[in-house]
């Protein structure tokens, strides 16, 4: 009867962390489903948000940017407007005006203030993304739990994104109380909402702390160096992710579990007593179902619960996402099959571009639809569903060729591109030469081979190296034409399969010396 009483309470929103010694994973879930997912490798140096003294190496008016040696394999590219600090540029990361209303900048100030050789205090904003080097800006931030502080600043505001008027009146009347050193300016941040007056405190002398060792470090160290270490991610998750809708946290690390529980313990009692150490013997990914749903979300192919499907390809220019039908059969009419699946596949875009961490453009090609009414329903849904994406998004309205741009801030490479490598086989390619198109290439080359050996007045026969697919096609469809070609020549050709040789590669040679007269491709598969 009062069985309800001691029912264990059903966890909405959990965290689970797997940290390991060359990796640790991060994974958000809500309702058992798969939110939000971030990898770091703990012996690689994180970048983003970490602070360098570094040397300014040229300036490129061209550009409009410096390029400054920080320590790095390659220079860090900084544009001439974040050279100097700007409060415009400081506003909230939801606010797009900061670009346009910055000070405009001569080549000749640059020129004077900061001559090749000297010496500069940059933050890292993106990290080294393929052939990129790091962006970075003279801009310094420094996040806390609910303030990000900001020196050389006198901006103070509120995030956009804590609507409530009266929470905001609130936040600005403790904001104006606040001890600041001079030149120093505030930011309360989102998760800040409903936070006492002594948190904030407690969370800017943390700030202060950290400003006053950077101080110290930019005056006792010498250039290129890193003056401040963004926290590692297990750190991280508690000061960004961790929020009231937060039920738990699990850790399967013992030490990564007694870290986080002091960190949190800075924050609140509840904060700290919601963190768990995972004990079970089954690993911590697989025990919650995460490890399969990381994997269902790497696919090329991603399926939707209506039966259609994304096809999702991250190349260097842009994100290309394709939304197909696949088996959805509708009860209603084809024009309000269309909507359903075009809005769930906006959903499921919005989680794997979180999940992915992908950035930069990206092109939705959607299923047509000719409602002026769908189309906007579509778009009003894709916004709403990008409001809780941690990273800066701007999304278009859909063109008339059902297309659907936008851009995704990207800071660093994505997980894909963190996780894998090219294919040695393909090489990237995701494809090889069909059997019909290397018998082309072979016989074209066989011809070259013969045509010079007639004009040099030699006799050779000839051997052919390739792989068993291959010489599968020559020995069946193409054997008329090789007999022909013997004819022709008046020369024995022989093949020999090597079950190790790549599809692509294939070798001539004289079949009496065993001399190479022609060769292509690697002789292994990998």
């Amino acid at each position: 009867m009062f069985g309800w009483l001691f029912r264990k309470k059903e966890s909405k929103r959990e965290i689970i962390v797997n940290a390991e010694k060359l990796e640790t994973r991060v994974a958000v879930m809500e309702h058992g489903r798969l939110e939000e997912y971030q990898v770091e490798h703990p012996l690689e140096e994180r970048l983003v948000g970490s602070i360098f003294k570094g040397r300014i190496q040229n300036l490129e008016n061209e550009l409009q940017a410096a390029f400054i040696d920080i320590g790095m394999r390659k220079n860090a590219f900084l544009h001439y407007w974040d050279m100097i600090p700007d409060d415009d540029s400081r506003l909230d990361e939801d606010e797009e005006r900061s670009r346009s209303r910055r000070r405009r900048i001569s080549n000749e100030e640059i020129a004077r203030r900061f001559p090749p050789g000297s010496e500069l205090v940059v933050q890292v904003t993106k990290g080294p993304i393929n052939t990129k080097g790091p962006r970075v800006t003279a801009n310094l931030s420094l996040p806390g739990r609910y303030l990000v502080m900001m020196p050389g600043c006198s901006l103070r505001g509120v995030s956009r994104k804590i609507s409530d008027a009266k929470e905001r009146t609130r936040m600005k009347k403790i904001l104006d109380r606040l001890p600041l050193p001079t030149d120093t300016g505030l930011i309360v941040r989102t998760v800040a909402a409903g936070a006492s007056k002594r948190a904030f405190v407690r969370d800017l002398r943390a700030l202060i702390a950290s400003w006053e060792e950077l101080q110290k470090n930019i005056r006792e160290m010498s250039a290129p160096c890193c003056v401040y270490h963004e926290p590692e991610l297990t750190e991280r998750v508690v000061r960004d992710w961790v929020s009231e809708d937060i039920d738990r946290v699990l850790i399967d690390d013992f030490d990564a579990y007694e870290r986080i529980r002091a960190v949190a313990g800075r924050i609140s009692r509840r904060t700290k007593n919601i963190i768990s150490h995972y004990k079970g013997h089954q690993p911590i990914f697989d025990h919650f179902g995460v490890e399969q749903q990381v994997e269902e979300a790497f696919r090329r192919k991603v399926n939707l619960k209506s039966g259609g499907y994304l096809i999702i390809d991250e190349t260097e220019a842009l994100i290309a996402i394709d939304v197909n039908t696949g088996r959805h059969r509708g009860h209603n009419s084809q024009e309000e099959s269309i909507l359903a699946v075009n809005l769930e596949a906006v959903e499921e875009v919005a989680r794997q571009l979180r999940l992915r961490n992908i950035g930069g453009l990206v092109v939705l090609d959607l299923i047509d639809m000719k409602s002026r009414k769908h189309q906007s329903a579509v778009f009003k849904a894709m916004k709403a569903a990008l409001k809780r994406d941690r990273s800066r998004t701007n999304v278009l309205p859909i063109s008339e060729l059902g297309m659907m741009e936008m851009t995704r801030q990207r800071q660093e490479e994505s997980i894909f591109s963190q996780t894998y490598v090219n294919c040695p086989y393909c090489r990237g390619h995701g494809v090889i030469k069909s059997p019909l198109a290397l018998s082309v290439d072979i016989q074209r080359q066989i011809v070259a081979v013969m045509r010079k050996c007639h004009a040099d007045k030699k006799e050779v026969d000839l051997q052919v190296l390739v792989a068993p697919s291959v010489l599968e096609r020559l020995r069946n469809e193409d054997e008329a034409l090789l007999v022909q070609l013997q004819s022709q020549y008046d020369r024995k050709l022989a093949f020999k399969s090597e079950p190790f040789r790549h599809p692509e590669s294939f070798q001539i040679l004289d079949a009496t010396s065993g001399k190479v007269l022609y060769s292509v491709g690697e002789t292994k598969t990998v």
